[in-house]
């Protein structure tokens, strides 16, 4: 496992003051590591859990070559160019069980839709497009080829070869692939355990009085929300006051239990708490200034699980121990506004998590959409304002912000449906213009 400094060594231009996005995204991808305890689940516990291992087809699917289309089966060499076809009805196949008849040339068999192609048949032609007369059917000229509406068996999957692959997440529609090849179980990595807590004399626990100059606690339930959505284990640790002994407490607490903690608050320059302090005390630990807005200060690392564990002095040529004396819990402290709090775990906690938690899938694309405003923007930092997308006139997506953007505005959170991600490089933006948007949708 190698320490913050060897991985802030293999960034070209690393610089804490000043880090692009795409470099906490390195950063993190570096950082991280998947859980290793693997579970086997019944299907109905595995809906978001992670593959643990490939789910190899015990048999071809369709196992078969069937019918596509209600209509009738023949023989597709007896096409020919530019002629009607004429075919005797000799029966009729059903879906669930092979037709046992036999078929003479210039005969046909009327098919459902799944049901098994009787031997030497391998096209079907659509009930709508005949005539039917007197146990004969009647096919127009130049309406098909040879091969047209049969599903091959095995096109769909082949036996012994993988289905679905080791660290794909089980959605619903791979819930019922699963199900379609019989298979009552599936191996997946175990739920990720994510431990959370806000720092600050200034916060409120729901049910406390309230006081001049504090205010009540959104981001451990916007944070809960969204562990949840990503199928994390969550250990809630409430609000931990700036006292030393306290803080020391719940790193300790969360460490012993958790893969990850998540911390809001406390890790601004210049703030008159002890957070920062003791994540130095206890782990090994970077500080940033994110060039993005909001959301500039952020801490990474990892938390020794066990503080009675000697930590050796780190260097660049150091890896962190992670024996059974030292096992870590990796850190991410995000600033404690609350917008700034959901925009860093969107932008940057949750491609990590799932790192985690062995997905292996790619980030989702960005919808482009036509900006309805002009946004000013200075380029050498990435922003990621608030914004609502709607199908224009023309049916294409178009978005508009959702107003005030300051970091403290939650309202404009629940006012959006994406985030308009606006790149480090990017300047001003014209009215009309196409940018990115990071969409919510099945995320938060």
């Amino acid at each position: 496992m190698r320490s913050i400094a060897q991985i802030a060594a293999e960034l070209q231009g690393y610089d804490p003051q000043a880090l692009p996005a795409a470099d906490v995204l390195r950063f993190l991808s570096r950082l991280v590591e998947p859980v290793q305890d693997v579970l086997e689940l019944p299907l109905f516990e595995a809906l978001g859990r992670v593959l643990a291992a490939d789910v190899v087809s015990p048999f071809d699917v369709p196992p078969h070559d069937n019918s596509a289309m209600d209509g009738y089966a023949f023989d597709g060499s007896q096409l020919a160019a530019g002629t009607a076809l004429t075919l005797k009805v000799a029966g009729t196949a059903l879906a669930g069980k092979a037709w046992q008849g036999t078929v003479q040339s210039g005969e046909c068999v009327k098919i459902m839709t799944g049901a098994i192609m009787p031997a030497g048949l391998d096209t079907v032609v659509p009930q709508e497009f005949v005539s039917a007369e007197a146990g004969n059917i009647l096919l127009p000229a130049k309406l098909l080829q040879p091969g047209d509406n049969r599903r091959l068996r095995g096109e769909d999957l082949m036996q012994g070869r993988p289905a679905l692959l080791k660290g794909e997440l089980l959605t619903p529609a791979r819930l019922g692939l699963v199900a379609s090849l019989g298979l009552k179980t599936v191996r997946t990595w175990r739920p990720l355990r994510v431990a959370y807590f806000s720092t600050g004399d200034e916060i409120l626990s729901l049910g406390e009085p309230p006081r001049e100059g504090a205010v009540y606690d959104s981001n451990r339930y916007t944070v809960f929300g969204m562990l949840t959505r990503l199928g994390c284990e969550v250990i809630d640790l409430g609000v931990v006051r700036d006292e030393p002994a306290l803080l020391e407490a719940a790193f300790m607490n969360a460490a012993a239990q958790a893969d990850a903690i998540i911390t809001s608050g406390g890790v601004s320059v210049g703030e008159a708490d002890y957070t920062k302090a003791m994540m130095k005390k206890l782990g090994d630990v970077a500080f940033w200034k994110v060039a993005m807005r909001p959301g500039r200060p952020m801490a990474v690392g990892r938390i020794l699980q066990d503080k009675s564990a000697t930590r050796p002095l780190m260097t660049g040529n150091d890896s962190y121990p992670n024996d059974s004396n030292g096992k870590t819990a990796v850190l991410f402290g995000l600033p404690g506004n609350p917008v700034a709090v959901m925009v860093t775990f969107l932008a940057f906690v949750r491609p990590a998590l799932l790192q985690m938690m062995g997905s292996t899938a790619a980030p989702a694309p960005m919808l482009k959409a036509r900006s309805l405003e002009p946004i000013r923007k200075k380029p050498g930092r990435t922003e990621y304002q608030r914004g609502w997308v709607s199908t224009g006139e023309d049916g294409s997506p178009q978005v508009r912000t959702t107003g005030n953007q300051g970091s403290g505005v939650l309202s404009s959170m629940t006012q959006a449906n994406g985030l308009i991600v606006l790149h480090h490089a990017q300047g001003n933006v014209a009215a009309g213009e196409n940018i990115d948007v990071m969409m919510f949708d099945g995320v938060i």
